[in-house]
């Protein structure tokens, strides 16, 4: 049985989310404001959180940025009635997961919750923990990421994105996949959110380098390999 935190100040929305989760099995806790969610957040073992951005006392986003400080490992899902790609850049950025815009059908929020738990019991059940590619390599335990043991800071977006290229070296992944596996959410052709994050990569892990190892193809999505 999962244990799941929702930080809502809708209480229509909270009640109906919680009804339905409870219904799957779930047991599920309720805090109306930021301050709420956040205390019980860092003092309660959750499997997965769900948030709103609009929140009185502490918004979403600085309610994720102090979780994801405290609890790096924990899924978070973020609803939120603003769904342009900078607002969904911006909530990734603070460190959620998943962004689900309002109105939302909760067949589809249990689909996204069901993803994330179980990406979060594989990646629990890794048995590899150092990943390594030319002369990158990222620890899973730790989250350190180096190139030419030069240690590069990623967010926590940017570390599930470099993770999935690193495990998939060599075959070109579309953005569908991409959207599917990293980010649990169905891609929408209306925003570039992910090839935002692939030039985030860019920067971070490129740049300062003379192999590539991000490239695209155009037309079919991106490919990490050597040159």
């Amino acid at each position: 049985m999962f244990n799941l935190l929702i930080v809502e100040d809708d209480e229509r929305i909270a009640a109906l989310v919680k009804r339905g989760l409870e219904e799957h099995g779930y047991t599920v806790t309720v805090a109306y404001d930021g301050i709420s969610g956040r205390k019980l957040a860092l003092n309660n073992a959750f499997d997965l959180i769900i948030t709103d951005i609009v929140l009185p006392k502490m918004d979403g986003l600085d309610l994720c940025r102090e979780i994801r400080s405290e609890k790096p490992g924990i899924p978070i899902i973020m609803l939120t009635a603003l769904g342009t790609t900078d607002d969904k850049v911006e909530g990734f950025d603070a460190g959620a997961d998943d962004y689900l815009v309002k109105p939302f059908e909760f067949r589809e929020l249990h689909v996204r919750i069901r993803a994330l738990l179980k990406r979060q019991n594989s990646n629990k059940n890794t048995q590899g923990f150092l990943l390594k590619y030319a002369d990158l390599e990222m620890n899973l335990h730790t989250k350190i990421v180096k190139r030419n043991n030069k240690e590069i800071s990623l967010t926590p977006k940017e570390l599930n994105l470099l993770q999935y290229m690193m495990q998939n070296p060599e075959r070109v992944l579309s953005r569908v996949e991409i959207a599917e596996d990293v980010w649990a959410t169905t891609f929408d052709t209306g925003t570039n959110f992910i090839d935002v994050y692939i030039n985030y990569l860019r920067k971070k892990i490129d740049r300062d380098f003379d192999t590539k190892l991000i490239h695209t193809r155009p037309g079919l999505g991106f490919i990490f390999k050597k040159g």
